[in-house]
């Protein structure tokens, strides 16, 4: 028997919940759990466990789009990208580190149960979305899986969106409905969402606060790399950032030069794009690829020319 999608998340959760002992339902992975799914993240650890990419690696994507980091499909993971939302700032990257929030339609036998032992355990405070708020730091994107269901109202206002934006410096993606648009939009934060509608979160409950989320067909994982722009998201495993921007580098520098030669008025787009055939216009994008990024990445240039030019064994 198949499981429906939505049902993923929510048993990978639960797993998680049972492995800690008296645990409510409504949980973050314990660190030994997100350890387990991330092990292949080569960087640092929030203490929680959840990977935390370096700024460096996040800066020079926030200068990349969507199709300089398109190599991840081939790399086996093709359903990173999740599209069809609102944007809030077209044209600037919204880039950082996935702090996740699932939400589901509001069951009150189970939503008083989960409010009760989360009551007894955090000194009498309610459980909601800004329970998964207050974890937010520097460098987070707060990620929401909302269903997609815009009748559960807005997942932020302009208040609680202006602390997202004033505690992250980035933004969110909801896939759900925001409210208070007009206040929203002039902070110049980043954001993706369904909708926006008038009504005030409702009948909802909170599932699980930095666990796996199902955003459109994506399954997110705290930590995984946003990378937003004006068609869509993608989401970036940790363990694979580098390699990505290190092909993404070369595919930057390359439309970079393609565009410089258009510009010249003398070529046809076949000459150029997308690559050159004459040995001449070869020699001088590499020349100029050498000069505008790191060596490591010429050299991985270099190793793949070399790879591609070898001939195929019978």
């Amino acid at each position: 028997m198949s499981l429906p999608t939505r049902t993923i998340p929510t048993l990978i959760a639960a797993a998680a919940a049972l492995l800690t002992p008296a645990t409510a339902q409504v949980h973050s992975m314990p660190r030994e759990q997100m350890i387990k799914y991330t092990q292949q993240n080569p960087f640092e650890r929030f203490p929680d466990g959840r990977p935390k990419v370096p700024d460096a690696l996040l800066e020079k994507l926030n200068a990349m789009s969507s199709e300089e980091v398109l190599s991840i499909v081939r790399k086996g993971y093709a359903n990173q990208y999740a599209d069809g939302f609102k944007v809030l700032r077209p044209g600037k990257n919204l880039v950082g580190r996935a702090m996740t929030l699932q939400l589901l339609p509001l069951r009150p036998d189970v939503g008083e149960v989960d409010q009760k032992e989360w009551r007894e355990k955090h000194g009498g405070r309610r459980l909601s979305h800004q329970t998964a708020l207050d974890m937010l730091q520097k460098g987070d994107v707060f990620v929401v899986d909302a269903f997609g269901n815009l009748d559960a109202g807005g997942i932020v206002g302009d208040n609680l969106a202006y602390y997202v934006w004033k505690t992250t410096g980035n933004g969110f993606v909801i896939d759900g409905a925001i409210r208070d648009l007009n206040g929203i939009a002039p902070t110049g934060m980043g954001g993706y969402y369904r909708g926006a509608v008038p009504e005030a979160i409702n009948n909802v409950m909170v599932a699980g606060i930095n666990v796996p989320v199902r955003i459109g067909k994506v399954t997110v994982l705290p930590g995984d790399v946003v990378l937003g722009d004006s068609e869509g998201v993608f989401f970036i495993p940790p363990h694979m950032v580098q390699d990505i921007v290190d092909e993404a580098e070369i595919t930057h520098v390359h439309d970079e030069w393609t565009k410089r030669k258009f510009d010249e008025g003398k070529y046809k787009s076949s000459e150029i794009y997308g690559r050159p055939s004459d040995p001449a216009l070869i020699k001088e994008y590499e020349e100029y690829l050498k000069k505008h990024v790191e060596p490591r990445i010429w050299e991985r240039y270099q190793a793949g020319q070399q790879r591609a030019n070898r001939p195929r064994q019978p």
